[in-house]
Formats: structure tokens, sequence, C-alpha cells
């Protein structure tokens, strides 16, 4: 059996959008979980709409993501000579004719059939007709389907689609400039690189039935297909904007971590009996067509971030500290000095748990990335009153006594709250209010261990000191 090779072949027309992402995962995921190839090729042949900027969005989307490609990226467009080099031998065998038909003719077809309740699907007349009737006038070539008899597709996802052939037209292949069209150009390509499975949004479904016909008459050999149903909405409509139908560099600057968005992808529409949490070693190895749902998935936010919150908690530190920096940079929002790189590394163990987003573990971290002396917010304000403050400036001689261990820290609180009078339950306010400025914060003593006796002391004090 010849090697897997998927490729994943968008139009930088626009940026990655969610369901292109998603088609390049499943096609990344087959690939990789089958030590093949995964392709990437730009099809960048509609010369009016394609933009650099576009390409680079969808090539930087792609690298955020992890999906990397084997290879140089193909431009479709560069291949031109190629793609009309084919229309030409099918030409010269006779699977395709030159057609001679104007635009005003076809219409009047059209409008005729239409008048006439016939099918609208335009017939050339040139189709048999003789060579040495051939005006010395602008022709297209088009692909002699055959009139009879039907076109099945052996769907991997689809299952097995059968269309009859008098419902497909002749279809160009070279326009009259000589320029070969995009349903042309595809399977030249996915030919030229050595495509096994073509896995692609079911919208594609009906243009395999046409594409076939240029494989059967070069006698190539045909790809698997796969067309995967398109994202929907949460409620069920077709995904737009207002749904979530953003550019992939968006979900970025939300501070969604690229393995949740790689794992609810590979999730929005494929299963694997009930697993909703796993990474890519077994998404790879798990993956297959036949776990791809015919029906479209819906996109759901709060599924989204369940799961990055529990891919944030699974992080290794240091490459969760690097998407974090990452994530800074796409929002354009300041970078991290050394000091607080530091203090996230000290930190990340107690800011992991239950962030779903980088946003949410930053805000936790909002006593590590502070500056003294703090600026309390309204509620940690009221945690400093006139009693509050003068606990803590009985309690900064107990604490520079004591050695920074969890245990000792535990132990000096529950004395020093015995010998106030009082339980720990009441020292915890003032306390997070003198650290992190805040009243809903990281336990105390996480805060304390994270920023060292010095600093925590430093901020203790200035609190005490404060007037509110």
């Amino acid at each position: 059996m010849s090697a897997v090779v998927t490729r994943f072949a968008p139009s930088p027309t626009g940026y990655l959008h969610i369901g292109g992402a998603r088609t390049a995962l499943f096609n990344w995921l087959y690939a990789r979980g089958r030590g093949g190839k995964f392709l990437l090729r730009i099809e960048d042949t509609d010369r009016a709409r394609s933009t650099p900027e576009a390409t680079a969005a969808i090539l930087t989307g792609l690298d955020w993501l992890g999906l990397d490609h084997d290879g140089e990226v193909v431009s479709q467009f560069g291949r031109a000579p190629r793609h009309a080099e084919v229309a030409h031998q099918l030409l010269a065998q006779g699977a395709a004719y030159k057609c001679f038909a104007t635009q005003e003719e076809i219409a009047a077809f059209r409008d005729k059939a239409k008048e006439e309740g016939r099918s609208t699907l335009f017939r050339s007349p040139w189709r048999d007709a003789d060579a040495a009737t051939h005006p010395d006038a602008p022709f297209v070539i088009r692909l002699r389907t055959p009139e009879d008899g039907e076109t099945v597709i052996e769907d991997g996802v689809q299952g097995r689609v059968t269309i009859r052939n008098d419902q497909l037209d002749d279809m160009i292949l070279l326009r009259s400039d000589g320029t070969p069209v995009y349903m042309l150009a595809v399977v030249v390509d996915d030919h030229d690189m050595g495509v096994t499975h073509v896995i692609r949004g079911d919208d594609h479904l009906n243009n395999a039935a046409r594409q076939m016909g240029i494989y059967t008459a070069m006698g190539w050999p045909l790809p698997v297909y796969a067309h995967i149903p398109l994202i929907h909405g949460p409620d069920g409509k077709k995904l737009s904007k207002r749904h979530g139908a953003l550019g992939v560099d968006e979900y970025q600057k939300f501070g969604y971590p690229a393995a949740g968005m790689r794992n609810y992808l590979a999730r929005l529409g494929w299963s694997h009996g009930d697993d909703e949490f796993f990474d890519d070693a077994q998404a790879q190895a798990w993956f297959d067509l036949s776990g791809i749902n015919k029906a479209p998935a819906r996109l759901d936010f709060k599924k989204l971030e369940n799961l990055c919150g529990q891919h944030i908690a699974a992080a290794d530190d240091a490459a969760l500290l690097h998407e974090i920096e990452a994530y800074l940079a796409a929002a354009a929002l300041p970078a991290l000095s050394d000091a607080q790189k530091d203090g996230l590394k000290r930190g990340m163990y107690c800011l992991k748990e239950r962030a779903k987003t980088l946003p949410e573990l930053l805000d936790k971290a909002h006593f590590i990335l502070s500056e003294v002396p703090l600026e309390p917010d309204a509620k940690a304000r009221a945690a400093l009153d006139p009693v509050s403050r003068g606990i803590l400036a009985t309690l900064t001689p107990q604490l520079q006594g004591a050695s920074w261990s969890r245990e000792e820290l535990e132990g000096t609180m529950a004395e020093f709250a015995e010998a106030q009078g009082t339980k720990f339950g009441k020292l915890a306010a003032p306390l997070r209010a003198a650290l992190a400025g805040r009243a809903v914060t990281p336990s105390v003593f996480d805060m304390m261990l994270v920023l060292g006796k010095e600093e925590a002391i430093l901020r203790i004090e200035q609190a005490a000191a404060s007037e509110t």
C-alpha cells in the first residue's frame, strides 16, 4: 500500500476560518497517524481576490495551531503551464474538445430551455463537430463527459454517492484566454503531488463527480474522497461571524491555548468513543475517517473553554509560559519583564488550575505581575480597615522569624490567629488585600511562597501602613 499523502489547499482570499482550520487538522491527523505526509497548497488562481496578506495569515494560523506541513508550500498559480499541458493532452486524445460557443449563445440556449421547461445544462453543439468546421475564433476546451450512466463516489464519510452523468455538463478546462480553471488545477495538482486522500468540506462533494472525469480520462488512480460536514453555529444555522466564524488568529488573541483548540476542533464532528480530552499523540493514533459524523457539527464555546482549561492544567510550565508570551504578542499587549517571567515560572503550579483561558490565568497572576506599592481595588480597600491594618502590623514580626515553607507559614498563622482570639479565615481577607490588592486570589500561602519572604513582608508592611 502506498504511503498516505493528504493536503490542505486554502484559497488566500481572507483569514483562515475555523472550518478551514478543522479541515487542515483532520488532514494533519490522518497523515501523521499513519506516518504519511501532510502537504500545503495555496490555491491562488483567483488573482483578483488572492492577497499576500491572506496567505501570510493562513501560514501564521497553521503555525499557531501547530499543524506542520511537509515540503515547500505549493502555489497553484505557479503551476498554470502544467495545468494547460494536461488540458491539451486531453484534447489530443479526444477526451476533451474545442467549444466555440459564445457567452451570448450559451445564455440564449439556457433562456430557451427554461421557457420550454427543459434542463438548462448546456450541451455544446461543438462536442462532435468535425474539426474542418472549426472557425478561426476564440474557444474554450471542455471535458467530454459521458452522456449516460452514473458516476459513483465511494466517499469515506458520506458513503456511496451516485450522480447521473446526464446531470453533469462538459465542464470547461481551459478558458478562451488559455488560463486553466480551478477544477482542472485541483486535479492536476493533487495527482502530481501524490495526494492519496482528499479530505475536505462536503460543499465540494458535487465537484468530486466532475473532477473524477479528469482522473478517468487521464488514466490516473483516484484518491480516497472524504467530504466532511460543515460547522454550524450553536443554533444549528450556517456558521456566520455572529457565531464565531472568525479568523483562527482571533482565537489566539482570545487566549485559547493551541492544544485545547486542536482537541476541540478534533471533537467538532469526529469522535472516538466517549473520549473528550486527549493529547496529540492520542488524536493521531485514534483519528479515522469512520469516526467523522455525517451531520454538521455545532460550535460550542463552553465546551471549547472547558477543554482549554484542562489543557492549561496539564501543560508543561515552560511551554505554557512560551504560549503566554505568544498570546501577549498576538493581542498587542505589553511583553513580560524577566522578573515577571520568573514569577510566573514559580507560580505556575497554583495558577494553572481552573483557568480556562490564558487571560484568566494572567488575571489570577495579578499578584505576580503587579508592581508595589499595590493599588487595591474597592473590595480589597474595604478589607484593610484600621483594625485589620493593626493586625497586619502585629503579624509582620512573627513572619520575619518564620522559615519560608508552607508548613511553617501555616503553623505561624494558626498560632497568630489563636493569639488574636480569631480564626485564620478572618485574617485571609486583609492578607489577600495586602499581597494582591484584590479580594479574590490564589491561596494566601501560595502567594507568600511565590512572592518570597522579602516581597511578601514588604507588601504586608505597606498595607499595614496605608490609609484607606
